[in-house]
């Protein structure tokens, strides 16, 4: 949901600014120099932020996220905006939460399920207030985390007309913020609204899985602080026969978020319902 908000914020300066530099920006991201200067960013970038000795091509990072542990209380949206200094003002998350709550069908119908609400306070930072909808209307309610997908085929890095935005070779999709010159066409191009324009950097953000703590050997802020183990993570090239994620994947019948659109995400999810965007 918050996609819509991230949209809101870039789309008038979007028609006003963006729509004359597009064409530009598309000759410039298709010349040689271009393609030269990507290969070299992302070169320089994943050596300039890991400790010496990490290997990128040794690992796989990969988040599940178990919808049925999850309880909303919040707090690993907290902790990622502490960890990774994001800003406080609402509506600027790089992970968050979202309520659903599903009413009971009108017996006259022959639904099996009533209408979906969808809400997320605050990101849902220090829990949710009680439902709008009456306990005996309910049919159920659950909690969604969500945060950038580390989509294999990112629709991010297709339109990101500098190479700013690049997968690195361990599975997490990253942004080089000397680089991006905060066009927005990320925002606009990411389908799970997980990405949004700095207003004091004026350069795109999202998670990066907290990228400046796995490749020293810590797990991500929001996997640190769950209460709940509903975020598990762990890198799929660890053929360790207890690591987490491996063994979460395996075990359960895991699903990605908008599957339909061939963006083959890295963030796997058990117990979704159908009325999950």
């Amino acid at each position: 949901m918050f996609g819509f908000f991230a949209r809101a914020a870039v789309g008038a300066w979007a028609v006003s600014v963006l729509r004359p530099v597009k064409a530009v920006a598309q000759k410039v991201a298709q010349s040689p120099v271009a393609r030269s200067a990507r290969e070299a960013i992302q070169k320089a970038f994943v050596t300039a932020q890991t400790p010496t000795g990490y290997d990128v091509h040794a690992h796989h990072w990969a988040m599940a996220i178990d919808v049925e542990r999850c309880i909303g209380c919040g707090l690993c949206a907290e902790a990622c905006k502490g960890e990774n200094h994001v800003l406080k003002e609402p509506f600027y998350f790089r992970t968050w939460i979202e309520r659903y709550i599903i009413r009971k069908p009108d017996p006259r119908s022959f639904e099996l399920r009533g209408e979906t609400l969808v809400d997320s306070p605050n990101g849902g930072i220090g829990g949710f207030p009680p439902s709008p909808v009456r306990k005996e209307n309910i049919l159920r309610t659950f909690f969604v985390p969500k945060l950038c997908n580390q989509c294999e085929h990112s629709p991010c890095i297709q339109a990101c007309p500098v190479g700013a935005t690049f997968d690195s070779p361990d599975g997490a999709v990253l942004i080089d913020k000397e680089y991006c010159i905060g066009c927005g066409f990320c925002v606009q191009a990411c389908p799970y609204g997980c990405r949004f324009l700095n207003p004091v950097t004026k350069t795109a953000e999202k998670c990066t899985l907290c990228y400046h703590r796995i490749t020293h050997g810590l797990r991500p802020a929001c996997v640190e602080v769950c209460p709940t183990g509903a975020r598990i993570f762990g890198d799929l090239k660890d053929g360790n026969e207890k690591n987490p994620v491996r063994v979460f994947i395996e075990n359960n019948k895991v699903q990605v978020l908008k599957p339909h659109l061939g963006t083959e995400p890295r963030v796997y999810y058990a117990g979704l319902d159908k009325e999950v965007r």
